[in-house]
């Protein structure tokens, strides 16, 4: 899970499906990420890092520490 990613929408009082609309991906995808079942594209994190803002590697820095 990306318990991370989930705190960071939640304390930017966005729900997934805003999330999904300003990042131009269906929510499907967000929950998918936040849950941990699916990567997302470089593309897709650059999106979505840019709608919570962060810097959009987190997501490969992550996978990398848990390798």
């Amino acid at each position: 899970m990306r318990n991370w990613l989930k705190d960071l929408r939640i304390a930017k009082n966005l729900t997934q499906q805003k999330v999904a609309k300003l990042a131009g991906v269906d929510v499907t995808t967000i929950n998918k990420i936040e849950l941990g079942g699916r990567r997302p594209s470089p593309d897709t994190a650059k999106a979505i890092a840019e709608v919570l803002g962060f810097e959009w590697t987190k997501f490969y820095d992550e996978e990398q520490e848990s390798a």
